[in-house]
């Protein structure tokens, strides 16, 4: 909520979805926007067509834990983006792939390596009008 406001983004009357259920993010998140006088859809894994239902949002909040699930297609353009993020095992992301000449050690230290990956996919900042970073927006 702090960082709509700081960056001025409208909350009353705007159509906000907050993309995930769960008790630590979602659920609060979606009450503090009601008592911001938005209009909250919470929409999850189980949401019947969920790009159309995030094409609706003034205001998204992606908190769902999948890296880049969120495609740039689905957001209205000049949306506020909220990329809550997740942390994930380099081992499965994409962009830090196995330098070739050390996998034995890649293989050792990936189950211990995290990185802050985004719910929103990094082209998603071609369309929204404002996108919070991950990392470095959300979180400590």
């Amino acid at each position: 909520m702090e960082m709509l406001r700081r960056n001025k983004i409208p909350i009353e009357g705007a159509n906000a979805v907050v993309l995930g259920r769960s008790d630590i993010v979602g659920k609060p998140m979606a009450l503090l926007l009601l008592h911001a006088n938005a209009t909250v859809t919470i929409g999850h894994s189980k949401t019947r067509d969920l790009p159309e239902v995030i094409r609706r949002a003034d205001i998204l909040v992606a908190a769902i834990g999948r890296a880049g699930y969120v495609q740039p297609d689905w957001i209205k353009p000049g949306a506020a983006v909220i990329d809550v993020g997740n942390q994930q095992s380099d081992r499965w992301h994409r962009s830090c792939p196995a330098p070739p000449q050390f996998p034995e050690r890649l293989e050792k230290s990936a189950p211990r390596a995290m990185s802050s990956v985004g719910d929103v996919h990094p082209d998603a900042i071609q369309v929204a009008g404002a996108l919070s970073p991950v990392p470095g927006g959300v979180g400590p």
